[in-house]
């Protein structure tokens, strides 16, 4: 099935591609979730008018993406976490923990933007991936030390 994205669609393309995707997944998920609109004669030039407008909207997405990843990769997170013996942590850190403390120190960032390969679950510094944008991506230090 011929379809053009109204979103970004991870792994598929940007908004305003034409893409060839299967009748199950544009069907069960694609456009219940309102992600595409099925490609018909009309839709393809009215979005070709909003693919000239949105290249200017995505030019400005990017600029403001690599920007604060620059700032985030200049920023290190201190978690504090009660610990018990031998430095084993009380649970873990997870996405979130994470991304509260940016959102103390002022940057906004998603959750589900925050990638880790499982919860950290040790004392030290972690690297941790913050992916702002399909093609921007933030390496941020993540610093878990004990709990006074």
């Amino acid at each position: 099935m011929l379809v053009i994205l109204r979103q970004n669609v991870e792994n598929l393309g940007h908004i305003g591609d034409l893409v060839k995707v299967s009748n199950g997944y544009a069907r069960n998920f694609l456009l219940p979730n309102q992600l595409v609109a099925i490609a018909g004669e009309g839709n393809i030039r009215a979005i070709e008018h909003q693919k000239k407008m949105l290249a200017k909207v995505r030019a400005a997405q990017v600029a403001t993406a690599k920007e604060l990843a620059t700032k985030i990769e200049g920023v290190s997170c201190t978690i504090a976490r009660k610990v018990g013996e031998g430095d084993k942590l009380f649970g873990s850190v997870s996405a979130q923990d994470i991304q509260e403390v940016l959102k103390g120190a002022g940057y906004t960032v998603e959750r589900r933007a925050i990638h880790l390969a499982s919860p950290i679950r040790a004392l030290g510094v972690h690297a941790v991936e913050v992916k702002l944008e399909t093609d921007v991506v933030a390496m941020l230090k993540v610093w878990v030390v004990k709990e006074q």
